[in-house]
């Protein structure tokens, strides 16, 4: 996972070069990674070590980066999915999406809170805020209460990141 991640950082730093040289352009990079799904806090991380951001301000930027758009997600998506799923061309990519959500919930509807948090917190892939969140509006769980567990989910993935990217990996990097 490592490896593919530091690949598509790569590629991704790579293309935004330009914003690399003005100020504060690695933050805003960082920032952005966080945001986007699939790299989420995770990618930000990962890429604040490649780019030698403090760790503390890492954290940070990443744990913001990555809760930026999760009350969206909670209060908008399942709304938005219904729209797209009347048209042809969206109905299969949005019920996948989904699917890939929903196949999680085991955990997350039997201990509700609890299960949202670790299902955030362990950073693997197809875990994190955005899938959580969606697993959240796709339960019907209570917006105000899911955001909570979702933001220590978040808080505890980027402790676990911030020891594997600068820590225990910072030696083989």
């Amino acid at each position: 996972v490592i490896f593919v991640t530091n690949e598509f950082l790569n590629v991704i730093l790579n293309l935004f070069s330009s914003v690399l040289q003005i100020r504060g352009g690695r933050e805003v990079l960082v920032f952005f990674i966080s945001a986007l799904p699939i790299l989420e806090l995770r990618g930000g991380i990962f890429a604040a070590s490649m780019l030698k951001i403090k760790p503390i301000i890492a954290f940070f930027l990443c744990l913001f980066g990555n809760m930026i758009l999760i009350p969206f997600i909670l209060y908008f998506i399942t709304p938005i999915f219904k729209r797209l799923k009347q048209l042809s061309f969206w109905k299969k990519k949005i019920e996948s999406l989904e699917q890939h959500a929903l196949s999680k919930k085991e955990s997350v509807e039997r201990f509700q809170f609890w299960g949202l948090l670790f299902f955030v917190a362990i950073p693997l892939p197809g875990t994190g805020a955005f899938t959580g969140a969606l697993l959240a509006a796709l339960l019907d769980m209570k917006k105000e209460m899911a955001l909570c567990p979702i933001f220590l989910g978040v808080f505890f993935a980027g402790m676990i990141m911030l020891f594997f990217s600068y820590g225990l990996f910072g030696f083989f990097l």
